[in-house]
């Protein structure tokens, strides 16, 4: 708003870098641009006061996709006037020349041709898209439709910029929705634990078998030394029969020579036996007979044993 100072029959203005000020009187301009400051007659001025710095319009509105799903979408537009001139033309941007204020409401109007505007061109571009594609990538392409289509050089304004904050489906939507993602995430959640678990379960088996086969090869380990203590118990038992039977033989070689030495001598003993007479062998079996007697202490000869002994000896 402009700063209007108020004198008998004068009026001073004074106004600010971010507005344009438009003097006219009798239908010819007096005075044009921003940061004016002039003295005019109030009863001959007419007076325009424009903006020209960025202003934003915040916009909430509803919109169908193509599955007859209801949205609502919030964006944003940052718009600039860019041609006072042609603004002032198409909009009443006139103050009163004694209080400084807009007689009519512009930027109001502004808003409302902007909104329908948007509004026209975000529709159009939603009822392509199912509910699923609005909500994941409704937000970039309502932008870009919105960017690429508004225009607004008609009334002497530039669109700066459109941001689109989000486009949300209404509120049991809204829930159904989440309750489906929440459930595919705890789906996911639950897989992961699964896979978690099998792999888990899956390095325990291992583990298992891995001690199995150690206790498999611990085991085969011991069955070939039980067969090898076997065999050498078994060798070193027939290592000791060997001995045992050479020792044998050997007792046995030496037995059978000294009987062999025994049955020579006797046998050379009979030999020299040979040429003794008779009665000689007699007497020297008698004595060896009488050398082989027990002690006898008294002995009785009769008649009957003493004839066939002096018979013997007189032959």
């Amino acid at each position: 708003m402009a700063d209007i100072s108020t004198y008998p029959g004068l009026r001073h203005l004074r106004g600010t870098p971010t507005v344009h000020i438009r003097h006219v009187r009798k239908g010819k301009i007096v005075h044009e641009g921003t940061g004016l400051s002039f003295w005019f007659r109030p009863r001959t001025a007419v007076l325009s006061e424009v903006p020209v710095d960025d202003r934003e319009l915040p916009m909430l509105f509803h919109a169908r996709t193509q599955d007859y799903q209801d949205v609502t979408v919030q964006l944003t537009v940052t718009y600039r006037c860019t041609d006072p001139e042609t603004a002032t033309t198409r909009i009443d941007f006139s103050i009163d020349p004694d209080t400084g204020t807009w007689r009519q409401d512009p930027l109001n109007q502004i808003a409302n041709t902007l909104t329908e505007s948007t509004q026209q061109h975000a529709l159009k571009i939603l009822g392509t898209l199912d509910l699923e594609t609005a909500i994941r990538t409704g937000v970039e392409k309502v932008k870009a439709a919105v960017s690429a289509n508004l225009k607004a050089e008609h009334i002497g304004l530039q669109i700066i910029d459109v941001r689109v904050v989000a486009i949300r489906p209404d509120a049991d939507m809204e829930k159904a929705l989440q309750t489906t993602i929440r459930e595919k995430v705890q789906q996911e959640a639950d897989k992961a634990t699964y896979e978690r678990r099998a792999i888990a379960v899956e390095r325990e088996r291992a583990i298992s078998e891995n001690e199995l086969q150690n206790q498999i090869e611990l085991a085969k380990r011991e069955e070939l030394l039980v067969v090898q203590r076997g065999a050498n118990a078994l060798k070193k038992a027939e290592d000791h029969a060997r001995a045992s039977r050479v020792a044998d033989d050997a007792k046995a070689e030496g037995i059978r020579k000294l009987a062999e030495a025994e049955a020579a001598g006797e046998k050379a003993r009979l030999d020299a036996y040979k040429e003794v007479p008779q009665g000689t062998l007699l007497a020297l079996a008698a004595k060896e007979l009488a050398g082989n007697l027990p002690e006898i202490g008294s002995i009785s000869l009769t008649p009957d044993i003493i004839q066939p002994i002096l018979q013997r000896l007189a032959r």
